[in-house]
């Protein structure tokens, strides 16, 4: 579902700061070899995170969800100079996809990659953090932002990807084997009843739920 007509979202594209010439080699071969490449955050969101992150400047980020690494090599645009991201992602066949695109990046010492289960590695990590992007399996959002919310930093950002999830999340009755669709509006009204942070939902191409720790 496209929430926003085609011809503005197109303006506001050409009308945003370009990606760099890595980042559009990494968008061209994502869409030639990879499956479901409209999975890959692209310019327009890419830039929003990006923008975001510089304003922040922050130290720590942590990244749910890797995919080929394009949201991973725009967050990292706005680290400090002694700091890191770390980007965790349970599907093995695509490390070396995004490795490859890590290495040939400004940024190839300050990005650290974790292969695994994300309910499993955040627990052990022992540093907190200042901003945080969530896109990997929706089923799971909610408990990710419960591992997630006491290693925030006061004032850090979350920021969860696919929460209008095509418009799937307006629906009453959601059969029980929909998962994500559930996973997602479990979410959504979790964020929002919690006093720990404010919440905006910003209808970027899926949904974009930013949470600010109070």
């Amino acid at each position: 579902m496209d929430f926003i007509d085609d011809d503005i979202m197109q303006y506001a594209e050409n009308h945003s700061q370009e990606e760099s010439e890595l980042l559009k080699e990494l968008q061209r071969e994502t869409n030639q070899k990879i499956l479901q490449p409209r999975m890959i955050s692209g310019h327009f969101q890419g830039r929003f995170l990006s923008f975001l992150s510089r304003l922040i400047q922050p130290e720590k980020i942590l990244e749910v969800g890797t995919y080929t690494g394009y949201a991973t090599l725009c967050l990292a645009e706005g680290l400090r100079k002694n700091g890191a991201i770390h980007t965790i992602d349970i599907n093995e066949e695509l490390l070396d996809f995004y490795t490859k695109y890590f290495d040939k990046s400004l940024y190839k010492n300050q990005i650290f990659s974790h292969q695994g289960d994300a309910k499993k590695i955040i627990p052990g990590l022992d540093f907190n953090f200042d901003l945080v992007f969530i896109d990997a399996d929706k089923s799971n959002y909610s408990l990710y932002f419960d591992l997630i919310l006491p290693k925030l930093n006061p004032g850090g950002i979350i920021i969860a990807d696919n929460v209008l999830w095509s418009g799937k999340v307006l629906n009453d009755n959601i059969p029980d084997k929909d998962a994500e669709t559930l996973g997602l509006k479990e979410f959504n009204d979790k964020v929002m009843a919690d006093k720990k942070v404010e919440t905006l939902l910003l209808p970027i191409r899926d949904g974009l739920m930013i949470c600010r720790k109070v």
